[in-house]
């Protein structure tokens, strides 16, 4: 067993959309796994991908994520993929026919939250969301800078405890 690789353990992030969040109440999330090219793998394995305009699509009983930017691999030959192109999403049927009832709901739609290795394997994680209204976002806005300035002046306070 010399010339065997280790096997990665653990979740090891590559992409996150943090946009999603703040555009979306999030629903559901479900793991899915990722029909992938080598090159593609070999590309994300140096931690460059972006999630920012990928969505997925349901189409006839299977999922697919659209848009997102997986760089082609530098190293690459004639076999390089391209950056944009769909790849399939692997979930369980009964999660892919969840997703299409609940997908069809008035401002429904599916994001793409994480992009990440799980014990070496690549794996997205998506969400059931619900667009925001403007109103929402700013309110999301507003309690992050709320929760911010409470961390300040908190850790303000314990600075002059200890000093």
């Amino acid at each position: 067993m010399a010339g065997t690789m280790a096997k990665e353990k653990g979740r090891k992030l590559i992409a996150q959309n943090k946009k999603a969040r703040h555009d979306y109440h999030i629903l559901d999330t479900y793991e899915a796994g990722l029909v992938l090219m080598g090159t593609e793998v070999k590309s994300l394995r140096l931690g460059r991908a972006s999630l920012v305009d990928g969505f997925i699509q349901l189409d006839g009983h299977e999922a697919w994520l659209h848009n997102v930017h997986v760089p082609e691999y530098t190293q690459g030959t004639w076999t390089n993929h391209s950056a944009r192109r769909k790849r399939k999403l692997l979930l369980h049927r009964d999660e892919i026919d969840k997703l299409e009832s609940k997908s069809q709901e008035t401002g429904h739609t599916i994001v793409p939250l994480a992009l990440y290795f799980k014990d070496g394997r690549a794996k997205v994680e998506i969400a059931l969301a619900k667009g925001k209204k403007e109103y929402d976002k700013r309110q999301t806005l507003r309690e992050q800078q709320d929760r911010r300035e409470a961390d300040r002046a908190m850790a303000a306070a314990r600075r002059r405890q200890r000093g």
